[in-house]
């Protein structure tokens, strides 16, 4: 079951990874040369290292979120094929500490692709700086989603949301510069 559940965490992952890089493809054309950088702004060599660790780490945590889950699932589809009625405890919204994982996954997912096209191809810093920051926010709630199921799936996520909110203070800086 965690395999097939990382299969899929892995998927989409790379399918965001793909897109990003897509629009990242001018991070050496003249209007990104021509930004003002503040002095943290990390080497450009930094980014390729840390990316693919961050992914890894959203896709191999996302799929140990989503495993127990699938499995009550599966336990309550066999029930009810063979008519066994079952009084245990109800995975409700308000008991399941996964519930709304996958839907705040997809939505983090899908900030984490479009903050690479606001700022590298629409060239757009206040949409750069508002994408930046969802996806800060984003990352934190799925940390926070993963900690409930349990806490070191949370931790394992923690270095994913400051990498995003220190990717929002460098967007912010940028903005100010060159506005």
């Amino acid at each position: 079951m965690f395999a097939k559940k990382l299969l899929g965490t892995s998927a989409l992952v790379t399918a965001t990874a793909l897109v990003g890089a897509a629009a990242t493809q001018d991070i050496n054309g003249r209007w990104y040369k021509k930004l003002y950088k503040p002095d943290f702004q990390p080497p450009a060599k930094t980014f390729p290292l840390v990316w693919p660790v961050l992914y890894a780490s959203i896709a191999l945590t996302s799929a140990a979120v989503l495993v127990p889950r699938a499995r009550e699932r599966a336990a309550q589809k066999r029930r009810e094929s063979l008519g066994v009625k079952y009084a245990g405890p109800q995975a409700d919204a308000a008991s399941d500490p996964a519930h709304g994982y996958q839907r705040a996954l997809l939505l983090n997912l899908a900030l984490n692709a479009s903050w690479s096209w606001t700022f590298f191809r629409q060239h757009d810093l206040d949409l750069a700086l508002g994408t930046a920051t969802g996806l800060a926010v984003s990352s934190t709630d799925l940390a926070r989603r993963a900690g409930r199921v349990h806490r070191g799936l949370g931790w394992a996520l923690a270095p994913y949301a400051a990498w995003c909110w220190f990717a929002t203070a460098l967007t912010s800086r940028i903005r100010t510069l060159n506005n």
